[in-house]
C-alpha cells in the first residue's frame, strides 16, 4: 500500500509548512529525518540560523539555545541529483560530509553552490521540498537576527517548531 511520497508537517510559531520527502533519491536521509520526527525530537526546537535569500536552519536547539542530543551521523547523499533550490529541504552538517544528524535547512533561494559536484565539493543532501507553506519560510527568513552563544544569524525572538508530524493522505 503505497500512498505516494511521505510528507511531514512542521507547525511553527510563524506558520505551517509541509515537506514532501524523496525516499527514492535519499533513502538514508529520509529514514533518519523520519526517525527524529516520529520520536518527537523536533517538537520545541527552533530555527536557530536564519539568513534571508539563503536558508533557514533548524532542528538542533531548544529556545534556550540548548543543543539536543542526537543519534549517530549519517552518510551524505548529496550526489542524488536533487538540487538546493528554493524550497528544497536539505541536511545541515559540519565540514565532514558524513556528519549530518538532526539539523536541516530549507533553502530560501536557489543555492547551486551547495549542490554536490564531486568528492572535493560534496555538497549538502537534499531529501525533500516544501510543497505547502513556503510563505511561512519567507516570513521566518525576514525575522531580525542577532548573535548568541557564539552563533550568528540567530532570531532575536525564537522561531519555534511546535510540532513535526508525518501526515497521511485522507
Amino acid at each position: 500500500m503505497d500512498n505516494g511520497p511521505k510528507k511531514v508537517k512542521l507547525e511553527t510559531s510563524m506558520g505551517e509548512m509541509v515537506i514532501e520527502l524523496n525516499e527514492e533519491a535519499a533513502p538514508v536521509t529520509v529514514k533518519n529525518f523520519l526517525r527524529y520526527v516520529e520520536e518527537g525530537f523536533y517538537d520545541g526546537t527552533i530555527f536557530h540560523r536564519v539568513i534571508p535569500d539563503f536558508m533557514i536552519q533548524g532542528g538542533g536547539f531548544t529556545a534556550e539555545m540548548t543543543k539536543k542530543e542526537t543519534h549517530a551521523s549519517i552518510v551524505n547523499e548529496a550526489g542524488n541529483g536533487l538540487r538546493n533550490e528554493r524550497g528544497a529541504t536539505a541536511m545541515a552538517r559540519t565540514n565532514d560530509p558524513d556528519s549530518a544528524t538532526a539539523q536541516f535547512f530549507i533553502n530560501h533561494a536557489d543555492n547551486d553552490f551547495l549542490n554536490y559536484a564531486d568528492n572535493n565539493k560534496p555538497g549538502y543532501a537534499v531529501f525533500g521540498k516544501v510543497i505547502e507553506g513556503m510563505e511561512a519560510t519567507d516570513k521566518i527568513a525576514t525575522v531580525n537576527t542577532t548573535s548568541q552563544m557564539g552563533m550568528d544569524d540567530v532570531p532575536e525572538k525564537p522561531v519555534v517548531i511546535k510540532s513535526a508530524k508525518v501526515i497521511t493522505e485522507k
